[in-house]
């Protein structure tokens, strides 16, 4: 299985390398942001962060944000490049070609015992679809040379050597995916705890004594509401695309499951 464990090296050591180097890349950007670009004493009346910002100036509102600003922020750029990481991955997995087209051609080789044509054939797609069935279709050439085991030995030979194949690939089609997952529920949990301590400082304000204090006010609504947005917006892009890459990766399952089954059943009717 030298072909495949080396077809995978290159994204798996990617992802690895990535998954280790992401989290404190982001938090260092969302710190340098918040501070230097949102933080800017252009964007403040009398050039004072403490202030209230220009009308209409939207990074110095985004400041007004407090605390929880900066890791609101560097949980959107991890979500950002975690989605643009898959996309390339699967892309990589997915190779050159329409999968389901590639499957009917193996099918259609296979229907005509052109064996080292298929093979071929992985070779040219280059997916994590073909690097399984190259696989199987080996395992496929050597059982019909076997002679010492009988037809369902060697059909469960292939089935077994089909599911070793496809374990090596999964891993790398889902990893990273769980931090889409953990984002999706964390980032609104962190928008709302923005907004608690947005609320409480507007109400600190409203129950000073004599005339409300309405510079506290106002940034304290500020806080609730941009914590609650930038919580509410990475999370809902984290779930839209972990939804579409696990549909995108059980489309390549399935795939791997049809070429498969088919290479399996095609083994027995020709063997029987």
């Amino acid at each position: 299985m030298s072909n495949q464990k080396t077809s995978s090296a290159t994204p798996g050591k990617f992802s690895g390398m990535f998954a280790a180097a992401i989290i404190p890349i982001a938090l260092v950007l969302g710190i340098f942001i918040f501070k230097f670009i949102l933080g800017d004493p252009s964007h403040f009346e009398g050039g004072d962060p403490t202030k209230h910002p220009h009308p209409g100036d939207y990074l110095g509102m985004m400041y007004k944000g407090g605390i929880l600003v900066p890791i609101l922020m560097a949980v959107f750029i991890i979500v950002v490049c975690v989605i643009i990481e898959r996309m390339y991955t699967l892309s990589v997995a997915s190779g050159k070609g329409s999968i389901p087209s590639f499957v009917r051609k193996i099918k259609s080789l296979l229907d005509g015992n052109q064996v080292d044509a298929a093979i071929a054939e992985c070779d040219k797609q280059k997916g994590s679809v073909a690097n399984v069935i190259r696989e199987a279709l080996h395992k496929y050439k050597e059982m019909s040379s076997n002679q010492g085991l009988d037809k369902e030995q060697k059909v469960l030979a292939i089935q077994k050597e089909i599911e070793e194949a496809t374990s090596l690939e999964l891993p790398m089609l889902e990893k990273n995916l769980v931090i889409l997952a953990t984002i999706s529920s964390v980032a609104t949990l962190l928008g709302l705890l923005g907004t608690v301590f947005g609320m409480i400082r507007a109400f600190s304000a409203i129950a000073t004594a004599g005339a409300p204090d309405a510079v506290a006010l106002s940034t304290g609504i500020s806080e609730a509401l941009i914590n609650t947005a930038l919580g509410i917006s990475s999370s809902a892009i984290a779930v839209i695309s972990y939804n579409y890459f696990t549909t995108r990766i059980d489309g390549l399952t399935y795939g791997i499951d049809e070429a498969g089954f088919s290479i399996a059943q095609n083994f027995a009717s020709k063997n029987a």
